[in-house]
């Protein structure tokens, strides 16, 4: 056959088939139109039999002949005749459900996707794995990026602990818990990181009378005092941005983040109180803890942990971010007692004065040490050391003579910011692990041991 002939029978199939593809398993359109079909046969039938008894009784006029033809009376076989008209109904209701689709959805279509797609796109994240990712930072942002990729039911949970930029002045002067955490997660689980959410994301200059403050904080900030309620306030804001997925914090207690730091050379043990203090003298941080001690987890985060299918701790600064949520007790017993899959997603450099010199096991160890036991199924490493670090950051690495967890090392590295994670690269990594353990042929006993 000439390719000029493949070309037309192409061009006509193609309408056929990308009808077709309103039947694939999964987006929830057949059962409608079945039902559709179903209303309409009976709707059908019922002129049918009106029909029919206006043909059987009424006198020989001019029209009747018209009714014959248009019941394709000279064709015999009646079987032909009801599969034809059965082909053309079919097709005539496909063709309205797509034109009706098409109008209504249409202002909520990204341009140069069709709708088939993003209605398979969004059934099938809507049927993805309960995910909550505990970190914080830039960090837990990417991973957040990344993930709304393969499910909508992701749960963030960050810290309140912050009192440092425009989240600590808000704290301190109006005495809420502080949103810059939740607003960058926020931000990252937008269904569409355009123009409104670079406006969330949006900070005023230090000149321009707010002090440096970024929209969303403010906006957080304002429903908190509309509403009366933090935890509304975040729901609220979650809406206006088409949030998919939800966050949270790890409790709603105003909290102080304090660290034990050890100056080795002079022999002395300094107490550093407030997240944004942390790591700014210099020497080795031995412990941190919160105050008041002990702080109540926020229900629905403990909830949220209690029914997911993975837990992914990290990445995000060890002390201020990942380890300021394990010390609230009902959040880090949650994580104990789920079912879920946990990774730990490793941090690609060290920290200046938080980190400084840790490796992988250093890490992990120090979590476990502060949530009081072990925690993870897997321990996810970076091995890729291409890139120039910022003076002082050195590559995280791990030795696998000291690993006493089950390991998996991959390119997780942003190729223009090689000190932090890509995304893409680390989204699809894990859902590939996970999806690895939960097929039918896989138990968690048997994924334990790579």
């Amino acid at each position: 056959m000439r390719p000029k002939q493949l070309r037309r029978i192409q061009r006509f199939l193609q309408p056929i088939v990308l009808k077709l593809r309103w039947l694939i398993p999964g987006i929830g359109i057949k059962r409608w139109i079945l039902l559709i079909l179903a209303g309409t046969t009976m709707l059908g039938v019922g002129f049918a039999v009106l029909l029919l008894d206006v043909y059987r009784t009424a006198p020989n006029t001019w029209w009747l002949p018209i009714i014959k033809l248009g019941s394709l009376q000279f064709i015999i076989d009646r079987t032909i005749r009801a599969l034809i008209f059965g082909v053309i109904g079919v097709t005539i209701i496909i063709l309205g459900i797509t034109g009706l689709n098409r109008s209504l959805l249409k202002p909520f279509i990204r341009p140069g996707k069709h709708i088939i797609d993003t209605v398979a796109e969004y059934r099938r994240r809507e049927k993805g794995p309960r995910i909550v990712v505990i970190g914080g930072g830039t960090g837990l942002a990417a991973i957040l990026r990344g993930l709304k990729e393969y499910s909508r039911n992701i749960t963030a949970v960050v810290t309140v602990a912050d009192d440092g930029g425009s989240s600590g002045e808000i704290r301190r002067s109006i005495g809420i818990l502080p949103p810059g955490d939740i607003r960058n997660c926020l931000a990252a689980l937008s269904n569409d990181e355009e123009l409104l959410t670079q406006l969330f994301q949006y900070r005023f200059a230090a000149g321009a009378g707010l002090n440096g403050h970024s929209l969303g904080n403010l906006l957080i900030t304002a429903l908190t005092e509309i509403t009366g309620s933090f935890e509304e306030a975040i729901a609220e804001t979650a809406r206006v941005l088409a949030v998919q997925g939800q966050v949270l914090p790890s409790t709603l207690r105003n909290i102080t983040l304090v660290a034990d730091v050890q100056f080795p050379d002079k022999k002395v043990e300094i107490e550093i109180k407030g997240e944004s203090q942390i790591g700014k003298i210099g020497g080795k941080i031995r412990r941190v803890w919160l105050e008041p001690g002990n702080p109540a987890a926020f229900p629905p985060t403990v909830q949220a942990i209690l029914n997911a299918d993975l837990i992914i701790i990290g990445p995000g600064s060890l002390y201020t971010s990942i380890i300021a949520n394990m010390l609230v007790p009902d959040l880090a017993d949650a994580i104990k007692a789920s079912r879920a899959y946990k990774f730990y997603i490793c941090n690609v450099a060290s920290e200046l004065g938080e980190t400084d010199n840790y490796s992988c096991e250093d890490h992990v160890q120090t979590i476990e040490k502060h949530a009081g036991g072990r925690l993870f199924d897997l321990i996810l490493c970076n091995r890729r050391f291409e890139g120039v670090l910022p003076q002082g950051v050195n590559w995280v690495k791990v030795s696998e003579a000291e690993t006493q967890h089950p390991l998996y090392q991959a390119d997780l590295i942003d190729v223009d910011n090689p000190w932090r994670h890509d995304s893409v690269k680390v989204a699809k990594t894990v859902m590939d692990l996970f999806f690895e353990r939960t097929g039918p042929l896989s138990s968690k006993e048997e994924s334990s041991s790579l």
